[in-house]
């Protein structure tokens, strides 16, 4: 159960990444947004590419190459633009390229309609997951959703083909209902005036009450998320198509059917192992300063192999990890540039740094989500318990 040694000088190890990313962000902020924007041009265009020869027939490419126009709307531009990767950068950043104006109002139809709310997106990932990594109130800690399939009995493989039948339709079936649940529950505290408590498990979101439109929670997740994008994707995009002919217009609505399993499955892989893993820690209580907070992270998340514009962008930049939890508001150039130096400052400090092939971590995942094995229950020393080495 050992995770930082207490020998860890907390002070040193943060003022060593706080230098670097001061550092680096005022070098790389002219190239910030124009790097941003060249990711958001390739999914455009994949996505324009997809719809142009998804009228021909049904096929597997055209269904691929809406699939990663989609996964990278959401995991490059609308993850680090909500996150205000691009807010503090300078330059000739537009309103909507902000986390004020991205995906807000009438923006949303044009910067990211999706299964998943941007307001309920902000609050359970941006806020819940990034600042509460690892703990039990994080609904992004596979261990604790999954505890009912890692001791139900049954065969292990088993357990591993649900999981990948589940995988393509993850997004709509349970993320999207998820987060939109988590977010009215939070607004339901606020205006009761209640504290939020961190020990309080996310576990207990009942998906069907979400999904029915005939709940108080399932009417508005119905008439806010669901009517629209079905709306949109199943019929308006594919209606656009028929004066092309019955044929055109039925094989756009195959293949988009088929691109979201196919970006369920991709955003599966690239998103869900990102802090799963027998080497990954969990924790009992919330940490006591950001010198903790940058521990945990580190301990807590696992890059996959870096570097090379595709290869990045096929990994939705989530192969950063590491260095996205430390600074979740920095743009993806600046990860790019920190990820060599982050890793050299956690072997100074004796701070495990895990990186491995994204398929390696999904067999690590699956692992976990089985029940075969488990996260490390980890623990940091509070500030209050440190003693600085000599």
């Amino acid at each position: 159960m050992a995770t930082a040694a207490p020998a860890l000088d907390y002070a040193a190890f943060a003022s060593e990444l706080d230098a670097l990313r001061q550092r680096l962000e005022v070098e790389l902020a002219p190239q910030a947004a124009a790097h941003l924007r060249r990711q958001a041009r390739w999914g455009r265009l994949c996505t324009a590419l997809g719809y142009a020869t998804a009228w021909i027939a049904p096929n597997p490419l055209s269904a691929a190459l809406m699939a990663l126009g989609m996964s990278a709307r959401w995991t490059i531009v609308a993850h680090h633009t909500s996150h205000r990767a691009l807010d503090r950068v300078g330059g000739d950043v537009a309103p909507h390229e902000t986390s004020k104006g991205f995906a807000k109002g009438r923006r949303r139809w044009v910067d990211w309609l999706d299964w998943l709310d941007p307001a309920a997106w902000d609050f359970e990932h941006n806020k819940l997951h990034h600042y509460h990594t690892g703990e039990v109130s994080d609904p992004d800690l596979v261990e604790e959703q999954l505890g009912w399939l890692r001791d139900m009995r049954a065969p292990r493989w088993a357990k591993r083909l649900g999981i990948w039948l589940f995988a393509g339709t993850w997004k709509f079936t349970y993320y999207a209902p998820n987060i939109y649940a988590l977010h009215r529950r939070e607004q339901k505290r606020r205006t009761e005036g209640r504290q939020f408590d961190p020990s309080v498990s996310t576990t207990d979101v009942n998906l069907w009450r979400t999904w029915s439109p005939f709940s108080a929670d399932g009417a508005p997740f119905w008439r806010d998320v669901v009517a629209p994008y079905l709306g949109v994707r199943l019929l308006l995009l594919p209606l656009l198509f028929a004066p092309l002919g019955a044929w055109a217009a039925f094989s756009v609505l195959v293949n988009t059917v088929l691109a979201e399993l196919l970006t369920g499955w991709h955003t599966f892989v690239i998103v869900v192992p990102n802090h799963a893993g027998e080497d990954m820690c969990r924790y009992d209580r919330a940490p006591t300063d950001r010198a903790e907070f940058y521990v945990r992270q580190v301990l807590g998340s696992v890059n996959f192999r870096t570097g090379g514009e595709i290869n990045d962008f096929l990994h939705g930049y989530l192969n950063y990890q590491v260095e996205h939890h430390l600074w979740p508001d920095a743009p993806p150039l600046l990860y790019i540039h920190a990820a060599p130096e982050v890793k050299a400052i956690c072997a100074r400090h004796g701070v495990s740094y895990a990186q491995e092939s994204v398929f390696r971590r999904v067999g690590m995942l699956l692992d976990i989500m089985t029940g075969k094995t488990s996260m490390i229950r980890g623990t940091t020393l509070a500030k209050s318990e440190r003693v600085v080495p000599a």
